[in-house]
């Protein structure tokens, strides 16, 4: 349904595949860019037409080789060091992006890690470290971007959301997981975190979603598919009978970020190749 005051969004148009710049002229931050699917992305947005800042914690020269690749695809690019569970250090690389970039239009909060135990065994430094990055990183991070996000308002030659989030979940926010309670604890936070955020500021017209990976072939988990014997087990599980690569996180990442995806806010997209889909039932219903 419209109305005389919806204007819809001129921006949204169909370019040509072959010369797909959708995100031109945006500023983009990935967080943990410098490997599996944030690597994937920040290379992807890039390829889209966007500016990126590549943020990394540590393997500092990674982090200047995705650069390289995305100055590669005719897109400016910045690596920026900053420990996404430490305040002080995600402030100094908003203010480096600004500083360098003039602004932030899109940020893509991905920095994550596990620290794997059963419960009873799990410590506190294992559950903090997991919720500290995974949770409150997202969080911090959001907060920058947001601030930065009213402060400047719509561009409307650039896109028709003042600014775009996309916070990087899993599966497991829908999915328990035995033997990594902080890590699904963080994920079902980050749902609920990115659902109450995207409520809270729809008004400002900014839009925040989630993206949830089910098995990709990253470092994190190598241990489930390095092996055939580890790929056949994880196969069990994956109905559509492939791992995922972070091309395909990335694709849906590009999509979100871009004003064909102008209507959609406070979704949680799952790209798992149906594993949330209870295979277990296929045959047992």
């Amino acid at each position: 349904m419209s109305s005389p005051e919806s204007t819809g969004c001129p921006n949204v148009q169909m370019p040509n595949r072959d010369t797909l710049k959708i995100l031109q002229g945006q500023k983009a931050l990935v967080t943990g860019a410098n490997s599996g699917i944030g690597m994937g992305v920040a290379l992807a947005l890039g390829e889209a037409g966007a500016d990126v800042v590549v943020n990394y914690r540590s393997k500092p020269e990674v982090a200047e080789q995705v650069v390289e690749k995305i100055k590669g695809f005719g897109s400016n690019a910045l690596a920026i060091h900053a420990d996404v569970s430490k305040e002080d250090e995600i402030q100094a690389m908003f203010a480096k992006m600004v500083e360098t970039f003039g602004t932030i239009d899109i940020l893509v909060a991905n920095a994550g890690l596990q620290r794997d135990a059963p419960i009873d065994e799990m410590t506190l430094d294992q559950w903090n470290a997991v919720i500290t990055v995974n949770l409150t990183g997202q969080f911090l991070c959001c907060r920058e971007a947001i601030r930065e996000f009213k402060r400047r308002g719509v561009r409307p030659e650039v896109s028709c959301a003042a600014g775009k989030i996309i916070c990087m979940s899993s599966v497991h926010e829908i999915i328990p997981w035995s033997g990594h309670v902080n890590y699904a604890a963080s994920k079902g936070g980050v749902m609920l975190m990115m659902k109450s955020i995207a409520q809270e500021v729809a008004p400002h017209r900014i839009r925040v979603n989630s993206i949830c990976p089910g098995a990709i072939r990253t470092p994190i988990n190598k241990a489930a598919w390095d092996t055939p014997e580890a790929y056949d087990k994880l196969m069990k599980v994956i109905p559509y009978k492939r791992i995922g690569e972070p091309e395909d996180i990335a694709h849906a990442a590009v999509w979100l970020a871009s004003d064909h995806a102008d209507y959609v806010t406070g979704t949680s997209i799952v790209v798992d190749g149906g594993m949330c889909l209870f295979p277990g039932f296929a045959e047992n219903g």
